[in-house]
């Protein structure tokens, strides 16, 4: 096969940042994504309606993409600022734990504290999204750590629509193969890609340093499964996360990885190495659509076979697999 045609693809989970990254990163999403969920952690974050109106124009989306737009969940949000910014375009509310990643600091200490907003989530038909990992918890357990709040909140909210997020190991993905038809999971490309070795192995790499971490060859395994297997439970969120190279090279180091320019280059191959080439299509342009109640979108990507080369930096942020060689690249 020397090209392949799919159902335009949907990102279900993207950072774009503000200013000045965000016009030199946005390209790269909308060049392969019909639609993307665009992430509220920025700085400022994207905490009320008037938040998310703000920021949807300043992303200032080209001509046939659509920026689906979240809100960040804190102390202070309420049953009715989370109506109103539903009522004004965001889709879905981030849950941050406190402290766990990029701009985290004014995460959820106590999830059982905003019960009356997921209440009010359930009610109106409004997807919670999760990064799941416990606070204060060795790095490597944190995701497993903190899957009885995903069970906590399923039981308590059974028609609350649930997103674990960039999922990362195998109890995560057993433990969504075994929910309710109401939780799901987005996986990352990173995470089919990488172990903990490609990150701390025989040297430190910070390119490739994320939160969640990457785990063991098996955690990969079980998600490579859970990606080509064609259940509707797991679908494509890349978490493409830029900074730029003096952020990642520094004592310490910003977690996320550049993933926007590679991302279906990369599912093809991953796809194809499975010999699953047919779910590509719904991992990346149905799933997700159906499970957040949207349509699926009408156009087409092309992918084609030609080999070429990740440019080392683009825009000053070094990308995923920059300087590596890729057989597939998206026909734009």
């Amino acid at each position: 096969m020397e090209k392949l045609r799919i159902r335009r693809p949907d990102d279900w989970h993207v950072h774009l940042r503000r200013g000045e990254v965000l016009r030199a990163v946005l390209p790269y999403t909308t060049q392969q994504f019909a639609r993307a969920l665009v992430m509220p952690n920025t700085d400022p974050p994207i905490l009320t309606a008037d938040d998310v109106q703000r920021y949807r124009r300043e992303i200032a989306a080209p001509p046939g993409f659509l920026p689906l737009m979240t809100v960040k969940l804190t102390a202070q949000t309420t049953p009715t600022s989370i109506s109103h910014a539903f009522e004004h375009g965001a889709i879905a509310a981030k849950l941050y734990p406190v402290g766990v990643t990029t701009n985290a600091e004014d995460g959820v200490v106590d999830e059982h504290d905003l019960y009356p907003v997921f209440a009010a989530m359930e009610q109106i038909g409004m997807v919670l999204c999760i990064h799941g990992e416990r606070p204060n918890t060795y790095c490597l357990d944190r995701e497993t750590a903190y899957l009885d709040v995903v069970s906590w909140l399923a039981r308590t909210f059974p028609r609350l629509k649930i997103v674990l997020e960039h999922i990362t190991c195998r109890d995560t993905v057993a433990f969504i193969q075994n929910a309710s038809e109401s939780v799901a999971a987005t996986i990352t490309v990173h995470h089919l890609v990488l172990t903990l070795d490609d990150v701390v192995g025989d040297r430190l790499r910070p390119h490739h340093f994320c939160n969640p971490m990457p785990k063991s060859p098996a955690d990969r395994s079980a998600l490579i499964h859970a990606a080509t297997s064609g259940s509707p439970k797991f679908f494509l969120g890349t978490d493409s996360a830029p900074h730029t190279r003096e952020q990642k090279e520094y004592a310490a180091g910003a977690a996320g990885i550049f993933t926007a320019p590679v991302a279906m280059p990369l599912l093809a191959t991953i796809f194809e190495e499975e010999g699953r080439l047919q779910w590509l299509a719904p991992f990346t342009s149905e799933f997700g659509a159906d499970f957040y109640g949207l349509p699926k979108n009408e156009g087409q990507l092309e992918l084609v076979r030609e080999p070429w080369t990740v440019p080392e930096t683009l825009a000053g942020i070094v990308p995923f697999k920059a300087g590596e060689l890729l057989s597939w690249r998206v026909d734009t």
